[in-house]
């Protein structure tokens, strides 16, 4: 909830400046609530809306569990590097 609102006008600026492809890397995060996930999920939506893509990499194990109680690891393309994300 913290960081959420920061993260949404990031990637509002990006999509703006017509960067549609992101790869976020939550290697430094270790806790996401419901405001974080929905923050993701709009990034998302945003870059499909404009053929774009988000992927996620490097979630720590207790981001990761929430992802997959959420089910969103099936919305999400989700890799273990940033060199994975980017050679996809």
């Amino acid at each position: 909830a913290h960081n959420s609102g920061s993260l949404k006008e990031e990637m509002l600026q990006l999509f703006d400046e017509g960067k549609c492809n992101l790869i976020i890397d939550l290697s430094s995060v270790r806790f996401v609530d419901s405001s974080g996930l929905g923050a993701l999920v709009s990034g998302f939506k945003n870059a499909s809306s404009r053929d774009g893509s988000l992927k996620l990499c490097c979630l720590q194990p207790q981001v990761r569990s929430m992802f997959e109680l959420t089910r969103l690891h099936r919305v999400f393309e989700i890799f273990g590097s940033t060199d994975e994300a980017l050679e996809s």
